[in-house]
């Protein structure tokens, strides 16, 4: 249950609703003796100096302000809390003066604006730190506050989880530039409004005009209130939008986690661009002997020549690294000893210069590397030393063990294998040379109880030139042998394995759940992707290029799972971020959810589980209905989880008392009455804002079915 108001109207009526319902927390609580219980309630103020709403303020002499509590306060973290909208030039100070505080404005205040100093969860109360949240002073320079406001809701657009603490700038649409081609609002003009989303992702904009407006969300990961592109996610909206013809939402205290929180009118998609992002070269380092890397600032770098003064142009290789392909890694196949241990040389490549054109540059290369004895190492050398010491003090002759194969290789000796589950090999260093026709592969069944040859494939990664992966028709419950004699591998720096032998079992399928998905779409040119991920969204199991028609995953591991769709408008494959300067949203990203809105497939050993996806409802224009239910159906979800927690500790702690001969006291009325979370029905009937943004909708959108 909880505890909400719809507003309509007035910025008052948020303001007497939150304070109101902070005051009431308070004074509903008793002072206990000391060894009580816990003080968990924030301080509540009891007096403004000027009152908050003050109107005609003096811009070049405003007054000191003074916010008394009902407690002594401390400051935390102001720096990263604390921020003014719009924003000054100069950030108040903020003093501690008996139980109250005193902010000092430093800057000099245009004339005719809506100030609101927003603090937060700097101001906590002396002793537990219970932060008070939202607080808020407002004043006018002019003969009134503005008083309008709107709520709305950031969200990661690939994940669909909340974005917390992320930037809302409100920008008067009729003071900046109409965008047309390209957008370049962020980079240019100053927000005439600013708010910022709580911890779950619901921001509630206040002393906004009655006019149109541009809005956009950011995360800034370095706090410093600036976009930053490919450091910070963006969201926009496709269109303006004036609080004036908003719908009314519903607005509550949520007495759990101690802040306002709102159903939203608004709904943000958040990406990292990446098209500002600009080609340098970054770094270099040199952490092996035989590995280089170098880091460029943007991905793809356009390189045309890299030449060493002491390196042979057919004794290096180089290859991107990441999935980003922004690092590149050198290697130098050539022996140890004949490596130098400082590189010089250059690289040739194309770079950004001061206006943002690439133009073909050569930089310095100066690559050094120096031994540096491991703690392993420092060990191992001290034991030989002793040993050798005892010897010679005996009269006994010592010579020292031979050296371990420095080749190294990743390959595990023991496991599972089947159509989906191949044996994956990666080398500390590429390959400059194999011969994977040494390899032997052998079976054993039940029925075939002499050594079979199994058929195999030996495929390098198409990523990353230091892996491989062994592929056979791999065939249930098997017993496999892999030898891969000495001498089968060589790499850059003239090393050679040695024998590996490994055991591998063919997986049972009665021990895993096979997922068929239905897919129905009216658009038969429409591409997607399919994935299977765990309950934290960690992708499991991918399937690309899908069309309406129906799909099996096989040998999926018993538990619960999410199916996770990538509507591929391009085709490529994969899920492609947005762009704001162009003004394209990012591809949409759909956890699929069941006619009761659930997302959690919950899928059992030996059992087929059936899911018809209706691509038309999955990927429909959303609505906010959609996005307030979907928030409802998580916190009912978060309220049951915690619910359990609690039962469990309680469980466990009575079970404590009674074994220790204190019978459990009773922790009489601690339910979940007026928790006022986002849990049951908003009440917004009627609430819609379409703002074409897409994003995770409500159920409905399929069904699904398990037999065993």
């Amino acid at each position: 249950m909880r505890t909400s108001r719809r507003i309509t109207s007035s910025l008052s009526a948020i303001i007497v609703l939150l304070f109101g319902a902070a005051l009431f927390t308070k004074c509903a609580s008793t002072m206990v003796p000391t060894g009580g219980p816990k003080d968990t309630i924030p301080p509540v103020i009891v007096f403004m100096d000027p009152n908050n709403f003050t109107t005609n303020v003096d811009t070049l002499h405003p007054p000191k302000i003074y916010v008394e509590f009902d407690e002594y306060v401390q400051i935390k973290d102001l720096q990263k809390e604390l921020f003014t909208s719009p924003a000054m030039k100069k950030q108040p100070t903020v003093t501690r003066r008996g139980k109250g505080i005193v902010i000092t404005i430093k800057d000099t205040l245009r004339s005719d604006i809506t100030y609101a100093i927003n603090f937060g969860a700097s101001i906590c109360d002396n002793n537990e730190g219970n932060p008070l949240h939202a607080m808020r002073y407002v004043f006018s320079t002019g003969d009134t506050v503005d008083s309008m406001y709107m709520s709305g809701y950031t969200a990661d657009s690939y994940k669909a989880d909340s974005v917390s603490k992320s930037f809302i700038y409100f920008f008067i649409a009729d003071s900046v530039e109409q965008p047309k081609e390209w957008d370049s609002t962020m980079f240019k003009y100053k927000p005439h409004v600013i708010a910022r989303a709580e911890k779950n992702g619901i921001f509630i904009a206040q002393n906004l005009k009655p006019v149109d407006y541009r809005i956009y969300a950011f995360e800034d990961t370095n706090s410093n209130m600036t976009y930053e592109p490919s450091v910070d996610q963006i969201g926009f909206l496709d269109t303006t939008y004036n609080p004036r013809y908003m719908p009314g939402f519903n607005i509550w205290f949520d007495s759990l986690r101690h802040y306002p929180s709102a159903d939203p009118q608004l709904y943000f998609r958040m990406f990292m661009d990446r098209r500002f992002a600009r080609q340098v070269l970054s770094q270099q380092e040199r952490p092996q002997r035989h590995k280089a890397m170098l880091y460029f600032g943007a991905s793809h770098p356009e390189i045309t020549k890299i030449e060493f003064d002491s390196i042979p142009a057919d004794r290096f290789i180089y290859d991107p690294q990441t999935v980003g392909k922004d690092t590149v890694a050198i290697w130098f196949n050539m022996p140890s000893e004949e490596i130098p241990d400082t590189i010089k040389g250059s690289i040739t490549y194309f770079k950004h210069d001061s206006i943002n054109n690439l133009i073909e540059t050569t930089d310095k290369l100066r690559l050094a590397w120096k031994y540096t004895e491991s703690k392993e190492e420092q060990k191992e050398r001290e034991r030989l030393e002793k040993e050798r010491e005892k010897a010679e003090k005996n009269g006994e002759l010592w010579e020292e063990p031979e050296k371990p194969n420095p080749f190294k290789v990743t390959i595990p000796s023991t496991g599972e294998v089947n159509k989906d589950r191949h044996i994956d090999l990666e080398f500390d260093y590429p390959l400059t040379k194999f011969d994977s026709a040494q390899i032997t592969l052998t079976m054993t069944t039940e029925q075939i109880t002499e050594p079979k040859s199994v058929s195999y494939h030996f495929v390098q990664d198409t990523l990353n030139r230091r892996k491989y992966q062994l592929r056979a028709e791999w065939e249930p419950n098997a017993n496999y042998d892999l030898t891969i004699p000495a001498g089968t591998f060589f790499n850059v720096a003239q090393e050679q394995n040695d024998t590996i032998r490994c055991k591998y079992n063919g997986s049972d399928p009665e021990k895993y759940t096979i997922v068929n998905v239905k897919v129905r779409s009216s658009k038969p040119q429409a591409r997607y992707i399919l994935q299977l991920t765990n309950a934290q969204g960690k992708v499991q199991k991918q399937m690309r290029d899908i069309t309406p028609g129906n799909y099996r995953f096989e040998f999926v591991s018993p538990g619960d799972i999410m199916l996770r769709v990538i509507e591929d408008l391009n085709g490529n494959g994969k899920w492609d971020t947005g762009d704001m300067v162009l003004m394209r949203q990012p591809e949409r990203s759909e956890i699929y959810k069941n006619d009761d809105g659930v997302e959690l497939i919950t899928t059992k050993a030996n059992w087929e589980f059936d899911i018809d996806v209706d691509m038309d409802k999955l990927f429909a224009p959303v609505t906010m209905e959609s996005i307030i239910k979907m928030l409802n159906d998580r916190e009912d979800e978060r309220l049951k989880k915690l619910s359990e927690e609690i039962a469990k500790k309680r469980a466990e702690s009575n079970k404590q008392g009674g074994q220790n001969g204190n019978g459990g006291q009773g922790s009489g009325g601690f339910g979940f009455g007026g928790l006022g979370g986002m849990g049951g029905g908003s009440g917004a009937g009627g609430l819609r804002t379409d703002t074409s943004t897409g994003g995770s909708m409500g159920g409905g959108f399929g069904t699904n079915t398990m037999r065993r």
